[in-house]
């Protein structure tokens, strides 16, 4: 097994839109954050105008968030995602929400590439092996 890289961070706002009711950061949120690293991380190697040149576009197959200590509004979260593994066919991704004291929420997804004019999966970009 490949050594975690870490491949994007950022700082994360909670928007009003995000928390119910009792001021909590719904579960789903987590999920859109989980997105937002990964997108953040393919933009650095590959442009999504570069993947539809190249009639690809990323996949999920598997997402999964093990919620921790609930966020509020109040908090400011840092997201980080670490790549754990690549392959010809398949990425797999490590992400965390941490806040200065606590973990709140820790996630991992499966994904490959997919050529949209084939409808099949395609190789990974060599870019991203390189990593």
């Amino acid at each position: 097994m490949q050594e975690r890289k870490l491949v994007a961070e950022k700082e994360i706002e909670i928007n009003i839109y995000d928390i119910d009711a009792m001021g909590i950061v719904s579960n789903i949120v987590y999920v859109k954050w989980f997105e937002d690293l990964r997108t953040a991380f393919i933009n650095q190697y590959m442009t999504h105008s570069e993947m539809m040149k190249n009639n690809i576009s990323p996949i999920l197959m598997r997402t999964e968030a093990d919620y921790k200590v609930p966020l509020t509004i109040h908090d400011k979260p840092i997201g980080r995602c670490w790549l754990v593994k690549v392959s010809k066919l398949k990425w797999e991704l490590e992400f965390d929400i941490v806040t200065e004291d606590n973990v709140h929420c820790i996630g991992y997804q499966k994904g490959g590439f997919y050529d949209v004019v084939d409808k099949k999966i395609a190789h990974t970009p060599k870019v991203f092996l390189e990593i």
